[in-house]
């Protein structure tokens, strides 16, 4: 694909780069920046259909504004999880009423979202959740565990992959409910403490939870269709706003080596340069697969690269900084918080790199079987 840029992305790059910078304030609570940001239309703009509130653009200028957020300093976003997956996926298989209930309060910033798929036995093996929705009248009666929900304490609603089939086994029998999160006695929400320090995964427990009929996305047992094509929405534009987070992350890598004098070291900053020419080089596959609907298993790759690189960047960030990387900021108080600096917690975030969003051994089965043709994993084997 020959990827450019035009003079007039060159303009909405200066159109964005300027909003951003008289509008971020790092004081803001982050539901505040979103109805900020749907004030001004800033919100899904990749979607194909406007006319929700949101301002539409095309592919090369969603590159623009993604890269424009993320050098910005802006505040991390709560509403991506509605505008990047959910509402793609209700303008590929949500009804027009779906439609105009969900998509306006999204663009607004006035509806924030959580995806409800992982089970404390069924992470990477979707196709194994046990969460049961029972049709009762007009409503789904929703019993069941989610697990590693990102943003689940500030999400209104959670879209949900539930079986609606009982008795059924694998990707059969399921559907996707929307499910509002204001359900008291119904819904609970456990944060679970990371290694961090912070607490942005949850666990919810659905008791009974109710999710309206006309609420079900796809046609009952069809989930599983439904599920898989919001993942192929996953990642595509993003990822290229995550590489410029890289940079940023590297580039303090390289400062840090600077001043500890690791940079002396010719091993470091041969480590450094690979580190530096990966990145370029997954921008250009990100590049070239952008847009592409025929590469199958572009996603998989795209995880893959990502995913092993940060994680040898946040071991790298450790290495540079020597003993000095293992002691938390002075003064130092047992009264005071749990506190990281930036590397640090680069280093014990990037763990679950290869685990979360489908884990290494996940994304190279997809591309085995989907892409080289090669015979399907046998299920059951350990």
């Amino acid at each position: 694909m020959d990827f450019g840029f035009s003079v007039e992305d060159d303009a909405f790059r200066a159109e964005a780069r300027a909003w951003l910078a008289e509008h971020t304030r790092a004081e803001q609570d982050r539901r505040t920046w979103e109805h900020t940001l749907g004030k001004a239309g800033w919100i899904g703009l990749g979607w194909p259909e406007s006319g929700y509130g949101n301002r539409s653009a095309g592919l090369t200028r969603q590159v623009v504004w993604a890269e424009e957020y993320a050098r910005s300093g802006a505040p991390p976003r709560s509403g991506h999880i509605g505008e990047n997956l959910l509402a793609p996926t209700l303008l590929a298989h949500g009804t027009q009423e779906q439609k105009a209930r969900f998509l306006p309060p999204i663009a607004a910033g006035d509806e924030l979202w959580c995806q409800g798929y992982s089970e404390p036995n069924a992470g990477s093996d979707l196709a194994g959740v046990r969460t049961a929705a029972v049709r009762e009248g007009a409503c789904y009666r929703v019993t069941g565990q989610k697990i590693w929900t990102s943003l689940a304490h500030e999400a209104d609603w959670c879209f949900v992959l539930a079986r609606t089939e009982t008795g059924s086994r694998r990707h059969h029998g399921l559907s996707f409910l929307l499910v509002p999160m204001d359900q008291p006695g119904r819904i609970e929400v456990r944060p679970i403490r990371q290694m961090t320090g912070t607490s942005e995964f949850n666990e919810v427990f659905f008791d009974g939870a109710r999710a309206r009929a006309e609420h079900l996305v796809g046609g009952e047992g069809e989930g599983w269709k439904v599920a898989m094509s919001l993942l192929g929405f996953e990642r595509g534009v993003s990822t290229l706003a995550q590489q410029i987070g890289f940079a940023q992350e590297l580039g303090r890598v390289v400062r840090a080596a600077a001043e500890t004098g690791a940079l002396a070291d010719p091993v470091v900053r041969e480590r450094l340069v690979r580190q530096w020419a990966e990145l370029r080089v997954m921008r250009w596959n990100a590049l070239r697969t952008l847009g592409s609907s025929g590469d199958a298993g572009a996603p998989s790759v795209a995880k893959l690269l990502w995913a092993g690189w940060h994680q040898r960047l946040g071991e790298l960030a450790m290495l540079v900084r020597g003993a000095e990387a293992a002691v938390g900021p002075a003064p130092w108080a047992a009264a005071e918080p749990y506190r990281l600096d930036a590397l640090q917690h680069l280093f014990l975030f990037s763990r679950a790199d290869t685990l979360y969003g489908g884990s290494d051994q996940v994304q190279r089965t997809i591309i085995a079987e989907r892409v080289l043709g090669l015979p399907r994993e046998p299920k059951g084997v350990v």
